[in-house]
């Protein structure tokens, strides 16, 4: 057999192996939180955009919700200001959130463009259209660090008319407050939220790290697979840290709130969202209810 057939056979194969997934999550939600250092690399940029086209294009029904911490601070700096966290949320003054707000809907319409790009139809919005998100001010450990919000509700009325009507919504993290001023949300928050309020079938948070490690110096100890009891145990045993705990608190929560799985992937890999969701083994760590602890791929 020469190498081209070998070739056109392994595409074969790849496509067989994904059928099976293809089927299983046809016309079910999917959300992508995507941010990080992924964001900043325009090549991995328009990886992770094909891939969730891709997803659209073969039945699913994803939502992006997309930070822009790194961008936000290159503009305040750019002003002269400098960027202040507090346990890891911005410090978020006046003009800081008009920096923020700015900076959230350059990112948000330049994916749609990428999006628009691969022939599918795709609308960027913020948590203020249709008052999708409503916030409380969000206080850490009792100090007021500005214009913070606290997803207290998610009406995703907007959200199920977009899918409906065969959209691809991408949405900036931007909440509104009973007196209706616009507040800064964590994007891993405003994802893990939206997942829950539109039932999603997956969450998938696209990361600068491989995924979970029992111990963060060896290797050998990557977690593939686990189940939401697992990961509070691992949570509570102090093994994770950093910023990780947050994120892996997000997906717990997810889980317990109807989310059927959560992954944690590495959003620098190429396809990393493919060869998770599409593949037997995957390449992330990916989360799931404890019922469905036997019947992890």
């Amino acid at each position: 057999m020469d190498q081209h057939m070998e070739e056109v056979l392994q595409k074969a194969e790849v496509l067989i192996e994904a059928l099976p997934y293809i089927q299983q999550f046809n016309r079910r939600i999917i959300v992508v939180k995507y941010g990080g250092s992924a964001m900043a690399n325009e090549e991995i940029q328009k990886n992770v955009i094909k891939d969730v086209t891709l997803l659209k294009l073969v039945g699913f029904k994803p939502i992006i919700v997309h930070g822009g911490g790194k961008e936000i601070s290159r503009w305040v700096g750019k002003v002269g200001k400098e960027a202040e966290f507090v346990n890891g949320l911005r410090v978020t003054d006046a003009e800081t959130m008009e920096i923020a707000e700015m900076v959230l809907s350059k990112v948000n319409k330049r994916l749609v463009t990428m999006v628009e790009e691969l022939g599918v139809k795709a609308i960027g919005i913020s948590g203020k259209d249709g008052a999708m998100l409503k916030v409380d001010k969000r206080y850490s450990e009792g100090r007021d660090i500005g214009y913070v919000g606290d997803i207290r509700e998610v009406d995703p009325t907007l959200l199920y008319d977009l899918l409906e009507n065969d959209f691809l919504p991408i949405v900036a993290p931007i909440g509104l407050s009973d007196e209706f001023e616009g507040y800064n949300i964590n994007a891993d928050d405003a994802a893990c939220a939206i997942a829950k309020a539109v039932h999603a079938e997956k969450l998938a948070f696209l990361t600068d790290i491989e995924g979970l490690y029992r111990d963060i110096n060896d290797k050998s100890s990557f977690i593939s697979r686990l189940s939401a009891t697992e990961a509070e145990q691992l949570i509570e045993s102090g093994v994770i840290g950093g910023g990780m705990l947050p994120k892996l608190n997000n997906c717990t929560d997810a889980i317990k709130n109807g989310v059927n799985r959560v992954h944690i992937l590495d959003g620098r890999i190429p396809h990393c969202l493919l060869l998770e969701i599409f593949t037997n083994r995957g390449i992330g760590t990916a989360i799931v209810a404890d019922r469905d602890k036997e019947m992890m791929k």
